[in-house]
């Protein structure tokens, strides 16, 4: 079994090479490139199996609504991009890398996490359509993939509208 742990400079060659494969094109191995370099990858972990990086997931900032705080501070994270090397996806490993950055990011005190993913995939981890708290995405997709989760009770009372991603999401 894989490994999960903070991403190190010696790995970005490799989560390079692991979102290349996974996705099929080099856009969202650009785009944790790009989130990388200007300082906007809250969280970047890594799947380590055989000394080898076979899944990489990063999670940025993300606003809400008019993106200020309500009632004091307020942290709202996208998760994305996630992949697994193809020859190692339906073994647990994106399970792994899915569970251990949520529990990072309530330990770090961030409220809630969406995700723009598969409807039969997140749900698994407590996501539910953003929606239903009063969230919609920048981005032109049907309700059931954009999907939310609350990381501590009522995080969301009082946060609605228009979740907007870092810019460099724009050239995916």
């Amino acid at each position: 079994m894989a490994t999960v742990r903070s991403e190190i400079p010696e790995d970005t060659h490799e989560i390079r090479r692991v979102n290349e494969l996974a996705f099929g094109s080099p856009a969202e191995a650009d785009l944790v490139e790009a989130l990388r370099a200007g300082g906007k990858a809250a969280l970047s972990l890594v799947a380590v199996e055989d000394n080898r990086v076979v899944g990489h997931i990063l999670l940025s900032l993300v606003t809400i609504g008019s993106g200020g705080p309500v009632n004091g501070t307020f942290s709202a994270l996208g998760l994305g991009p996630m992949a697994v090397l193809p020859e190692h996806q339906r073994r647990g490993i994106g399970s792994a890398l899915i569970a251990t950055a949520l529990d990072i990011c309530r330990k770090e005190g961030h409220d809630c996490v969406v995700v723009l993913g598969h409807a039969d995939y997140y749900p698994r981890f407590g996501f539910v359509p953003a929606s239903r708290f009063g969230l919609q995405s920048e981005y032109d997709v049907p309700d059931e993939v954009f999907m939310a989760i609350e990381l501590r009770d009522r995080a969301l009372s009082g946060h609605k509208g228009i979740v907007r991603y870092q810019p460099e999401f724009d050239e995916v």
